[in-house]
């Protein structure tokens, strides 16, 4: 470079390799990755690196764990499966009590309504949604590490557990049953809800106990947000028969939502006028009511609380006009004071209904899990998906006792809850006595609640799964992978059903990831004058490149998928054909003429992780280096590449020489081996050497080159 006047020079390689090296570079040995353990390694490393078996440094690993069988393991223990261990020492109570209390009652306040709401969307009775709006949130008060975290009924998980039901426990075809066979499929739909309470929990366990919580990675943003916002629009067209006052059959299955418009279209006529106008009247004053939420949240000390007003007004209204008997008015009915006798579900029906847990698990479990990890970057602090998955699967499956139906995080009482001051899952306690007094005492209240205010409280809930589509436009400029993601996730939920839309969201995004490594291609990497940087050659034309030397980046994980392109790409890049060699790929002018490699280094810094396939790959492409005479050098492999490569036989194939901590290190050694074998060809053996140091440089001395 024309501003290093007095810059090193790699001599003996022709005009085109030249390289300038900045001032006061320090040189020094290329270090390999044998030689990097001896200098800085573990002393229990330094031997046998390369070529110890797995077993033996798992067992190795095993060793150095802590004993959970000492004092200090079980403390630790129980400190991590108790995480108010860990808060409530350090609890702020002037501080954050009265935010927690504030907060919890506030949230408390909205989950009496909210959980009747989403009772309905579970075909179950009102008062199961209070149950579930009382257990789970006491359960997750002990066992979860998310301090902003509301649980209780979520509008997703209960119109997934009312299809479920609704098809495990199908009501007969006459409809017009009597008030004790309603009852009897009331009993049986209250126990099917309940074991897939209790399936999802035990797979939540089951999660845990394998340390699965990284699973929840595998439901992406636009995956669960398309999910929810397809979901909503499921909710608000499963309520129109209750909006209208009209005794549909709930539809189910693929295709469910545009059967319930078109049932809905054709029985239009027999609307009942009062149950639309309750309607009517419920939304104009449940939607405005959100909205001023929103837009003055930082303005009012607490949320209004629309729900519970509607709640006593339509009460009050119904019963003192007597709309139950004077116009046929659906209303709650009598809420059992108490609460039900404990009772296993029946596990007979598990096998059932396992295939409808693993679906309603995972969304509980993603959603909680997303929810959680937003609220604990905003206000820093940690997450332990793990115990999430823990907290998650006790609550599940402690409440399915109590014949509670599946349950998570939710985001509207979530978002109210951060709104209205809470600081810690204290609150929960604080929301779990709201709901305890309606068990025990406030039941009566709510005999005369018109069923219509719920389902219009199911729909002005669904406010904020509905807006998260305008998110649209900013997904398409930063990523069209992921929007398409969010369309075809969303497109799936809409016209098949949640399940179905929630499995082939997952595959499609998984698909996109697989085709995304597909579409890698090898890089030619090339000097930077002046520095010990490597770039590829597309991106400058300054970038030079020694002759007989290649050096390649691979960054993709090599696995069984990829490995046909690693391949291709580095055949066409060293000139290795079925045939033999041929010419080599070149990245420099059209005209150019390629010079035949010599020694060709390999960047394995962006390979993650090789499968045995991929790692056969790689075994394979050394022995066809050896017999094309191309020397194959390996730069900064990670462990447990290395670790699989060597198990597949590459040292069978290659030294331990050749494999180096840099890339730097490996060109080093590159043109030092070029340099020596053009000395040997010019009968020069005592010519000038890689690193001249005839003369002393002046400049900075912190800059550090390998080259």
């Amino acid at each position: 470079m024309s501003g290093l006047p007095d810059a090193r020079t790699c001599p003996g390689l022709g005009e085109a390799s030249d390289l300038k090296f900045p001032l006061g570079a320090k040189f020094r040995e290329p270090l390999t990755e044998a030689r990097f353990q001896q200098l800085f390694g573990d002393a229990e490393q330094e031997s046998d690196l390369l070529s110890e078996p797995r077993w033996s440094r798992l067992c190795r690993q095993w060793r150095r764990l802590p004993g959970a069988c000492s004092g200090p393991g079980a403390w630790r223990l129980l400190l991590a499966r108790l995480p108010p261990l860990r808060w409530l020492p350090h609890y702020r109570w002037r501080a954050w009590l009265l935010g927690d209390a504030v907060a919890g009652v506030t949230v408390g306040i909205v989950h009496v309504p909210q959980g009747m709401a989403f009772a309905l969307l579970t075909s179950v009775p009102p008062v199961f949604g209070l149950y579930t709006s009382f257990f789970p949130v006491l359960i997750y008060t002990l066992l979860g590490t998310g301090r902003h975290l509301s649980t209780g009924t979520f509008a997703v998980l209960s119109l997934m557990t009312g299809s479920a039901v609704e098809r495990l426990v199908p009501e007969p075809l006459g409809g017009n049953l009597s008030e004790i066979e309603r009852e009897q499929l009331d009993v049986q739909r209250v126990g099917a809800a309940a074991a897939l309470a209790f399936g999802s929990g035990a797979l939540m366990l089951g999660m845990f106990a394998l340390q699965l919580g990284v699973l929840s990675t595998f439901l992406s943003e636009p995956v669960v947000k398309a999910l929810t916002s397809g979901a909503a629009l499921h909710v608000l067209v499963s309520q129109l028969p209750s909006l209208l006052g009209l005794p549909l059959p709930r539809q189910i299955g693929c295709f469910a939502l545009f059967k319930t418009l078109a049932a809905v279209l054709t029985a239009l006529p027999r609307s009942s006028p009062a149950e639309l106008t309750i309607s009517a009247l419920s939304l104009a004053l449940l939607v405005p009511v959100k909205e001023l939420n929103v837009r003055f949240r930082d303005k009012l000390p607490t949320p209004i609380p629309g729900e519970i007003v509607m709640v006593l007004l339509a009460s009050v209204l119904c019963f003192t006009s007597s709309l139950d008997t004077r116009y046929n008015v659906q209303i709650v009915g009598l809420l059992p004071g108490g609460f039900p006798q404990p009772r296993l579900p029946n596990l007979a029906e598990l096998p059932r209904i396992l295939v409808d847990s693993l679906p309603i698990a995972l969304v509980a479990f993603a959603v909680s899990a997303s929810l959680a990890s937003i609220y604990a970057d905003k206000y820093s602090y940690t997450i332990d998906s793990n115990q999430e998955l823990l907290a998650h699967g006790v609550s599940n499956l402690i409440s399915s006792l109590f014949s509670c139906f599946p349950n998570s995080a939710t985001l509207a009482t979530t978002s109210l809850l951060v709104d209205a001051g809470g600081n810690t899952q204290l609150a929960g306690l604080f929301s779990c006595i709201v709901v305890l007094s309606v068990l025990l005492w406030l039941g009566p209240f709510f005999y005369y609640l018109p069923k219509a205010v719920l389902a219009c409280i199911n729909i002005s809930s669904m406010r904020q799964m509905f807006f998260q589509m305008q998110e649209l436009p900013q997904l398409w400029r930063i990523s069209r992978m992921d929007f398409a993601v969010w369309m075809v996730t969303w497109v799936a939920v809409v016209i098949l059903s949640v399940d179905l839309g929630l499995a082939i969201g997952v595959v499609f995004s998984m698909m996109t990831v697989i085709c995304r490594t597909q579409r890698v291609q090898c890089l030619a990497l090339g000097l930077a004058e002046g520095t010990e940087l490597y770039r590829p050659l597309r991106e400058s034309h300054k970038l030079r490149k020694v002759p007989g030397l290649c050096i390649l980046s691979y960054p993709a994980p090599l696995y069984f998928g990829t490995r046909g392109q690693f391949r291709r790409t580095l055949e066409q890049h060293l000139g290795l054909g079925e045939g033999g060699k041929e010419a080599p790929k070149t990245d420099g002018p059209p005209d150019a003429v390629a010079e035949p490699v010599r020694v060709v280094v390999l960047d394995c810094s962006g390979l993650t992780f090789a499968d045995v396939a991929g790692a056969r790959e790689v075994v394979q492409l050394a022995s066809r280096c050896r017999d094309a005479g191309i020397h194959l050098l390996l730069a900064q492999c990670n462990a447990s590449v290395l670790g699989t490569l060597t198990q597949a036989g590459l040292l069978n194939r290659v030294t331990p020489e050749q494999l180096f901590v840099s890339v730097q290190d490996a060109a080093a050694h590159a043109l030092e081996r070029l340099v020596r074998g053009q000395e040997q060809q010019e009968g020069n053996p005592g010519g000038a050497g890689l690193y001249s140091r005839s003369h002393e440089t002046t400049g900075p001395k912190t800059c550090t080159v390998w080259v």
